[in-house]
């Protein structure tokens, strides 16, 4: 079992896993049913309850975007998503209805781009009022993005138009309002027996479903390398998506723009933050790859 490192900051929690894992399964009598699978920031335990029912429970560092994590799937209460079973968010604990250890990647990128589709037409609701607003991140990042250095190694031109469309946004009353769950791709899709694939792991806000398409762009990414036409290989995800879902094919364009050029500045800011291991700041080649990467996205959707 391997967690990402997350620095000092979660080493305690880290430490207390062993016994709060121990501990919530006696308090909920549960018991162990398969093996412990390990994420980003979370351990997820098969179990099956006092009447025989198989569920998992989600051990969940406590972080910013794993906060209203119950609160969307409560919301969304089985309809396109796993269903919530009982939560403790205070020590970051779900019990799940339990799903299979087999994801989106299990189907050609374009076919599992329009099953994505087919989920956010029922997980895209009325936001629930505890979620924070799209509309608020995009007003910081227009202002972040012109704040790129002139010799970042990102065509201006696509930063001040990714700047100017989050601009225009963070003004749109349409950015905010639908519970979205702004990480849904390939990996946080499984395959179930209630219904063929849920969603999981959300990371919500309220916003817009345009928001959502990005991350089936960015990931499975060495299958759009290895197509060798990333243009067509990327046009053909994003429009699936669109179509399939119904959504407006020039504003889903432009939110794909911002996210990818967000995703370019992160990449960079964090690179000038961070000692290079020869002692000076800089981009190293997964730096590159990614910042590649995003550009090709946003060049590709616009043509």
């Amino acid at each position: 079992m391997a967690l990402s490192d997350r620095g000092e900051t979660w080493q305690s929690w880290l430490a207390a896993l062993p016994r709060l894992i121990t501990t919530v399964l006696d308090e909920w009598r549960l018991r162990v049913d398969g093996s412990v699978a390990a994420g980003e920031c979370a351990v997820v335990v098969p179990v099956m309850d006092e009447r025989g029912s198989p569920a998992a429970v989600k051990f969940a560092w406590p972080h910013d975007e794993q906060r209203c994590e119950h609160l969307a799937l409560r919301a969304w209460d089985g309809h396109g998503a796993v269903r919530l079973l009982r939560a403790d968010p205070t020590r970051g604990l779900l019990l799940l209805e339990r799903a299979h250890p087999v994801d989106l990647t299990s189907v050609a990128a374009v076919d599992a781009c329009e099953i994505v589709a087919g989920l956010y037409r029922r997980l895209h609701v009325a936001a629930i009022p505890q979620l924070d607003l799209l509309s608020q991140s995009c007003s910081r990042w227009s202002d972040e993005l012109l704040a790129l250095p002139l010799q970042a190694p990102v065509p201006r031109r696509y930063v001040e138009q990714a700047a100017a469309l989050a601009r225009d946004f963070g003004h749109d009353p349409e950015t905010d309002g639908v519970l979205i769950h702004t990480d849904l791709h390939y990996f946080n899709v499984l395959a179930a027996d209630r219904e063929p694939w849920l969603a999981i792991d959300p990371k919500p806000l309220s916003g817009h479903p345009c928001y959502e398409i990005a991350p089936l762009l960015w990931n499975r990414w060495d299958e759009v390398v290895a197509s060798g036409d990333a243009r067509r290989a990327v046009r053909s995800r994003f429009f699936a998506v669109v179509d399939a879902a119904l959504l407006d094919e020039d504003r889903a364009r432009d939110w794909v723009v911002v996210r990818e050029l967000v995703n370019v500045m992160s990449t960079i800011r964090d690179a000038l933050a961070r000692p290079a291991a020869n002692g000076s700041a800089g981009l190293d080649r997964d730096d590159r790859d990614w910042v590649t990467r995003a550009l090709t996205i946003a060049k590709a959707v616009q043509g």
